[in-house]
């Protein structure tokens, strides 16, 4: 059960944040528009990411030796630093939401969201890449149950994102709102990047 709940507040961190798919997100939740539509296919592209991650680095981690394990620890290592400074940086961030409507149809929908989602490179290296590698030492039920977690944080948030979309627009606009959102993630993976260092320091000794 801890593995779930790991999984879920990790993935909650990597999605918790406005970018190009989230405003996208958000947008179609104020103009009431194929909300369902768009939030599945972002969830479940999710899910199909993350699990893709796992099975990728369970399948190949038997041809790891302590050297590929030392370099793929210390990229995670990068990763994370990379991925709190940009939380550092992005302290004062705002967004101004574009609510024209328009008449759209669901092929236009569905090939408009799988752009934001696969044309997005950041989704390749927070799911696939970092969810992957950091649980490639878990044992297979464990890594099924963290990837479960990382999916529930994705359909939760991504269905909260546009049903509540009225409520969070004004959140997401807010300097102190993404104060405190900022806050949590980089405690959270500043406490990860401890873990790795660690994990890291192991394979050094």
């Amino acid at each position: 059960m801890e593995y779930l709940v790991l999984g879920f507040f990790t993935g909650l961190s990597l999605i918790l944040a406005i970018g190009a798919q989230n405003i996208f997100v958000i947008e179609q939740g104020l103009k009431k528009q194929k909300v369902f539509l768009v939030c599945f296919i972002c969830s479940f592209s999710d899910l199909l990411l993350i699990f893709a991650g796992i099975i990728l680095f369970h399948f190949f981690h038997q041809y790891f030796n302590i050297f590929v394990e030392l370099i793929l620890n210390i990229c995670l290592i990068f990763f994370l630093t990379y991925f709190i400074y940009s939380k550092i940086r992005s302290f004062s961030f705002t967004v101004n939401f574009n609510i024209e409507k328009k008449n759209v149809s669901n092929v236009e929908i569905i090939l408009k969201t799988l752009g934001f989602t696969y044309l997005n490179a950041h989704v390749y290296s927070d799911t696939v890449f970092f969810l992957g590698n950091f649980s490639k030492n878990f044992l297979l039920d464990e890594k099924i149950y963290f990837a479960i977690g990382a999916s529930i944080a994705s359909y939760i948030f991504f269905f909260s994102l546009g049903y509540l979309s009225v409520h969070l627009s004004r959140f997401a606009q807010s300097y102190k709102v993404w104060k405190y959102i900022n806050g949590f993630i980089i405690a959270f993976m500043s406490l990860l990047t401890i873990y790795i260092i660690k994990e890291t320091a192991y394979f050094l000794n």
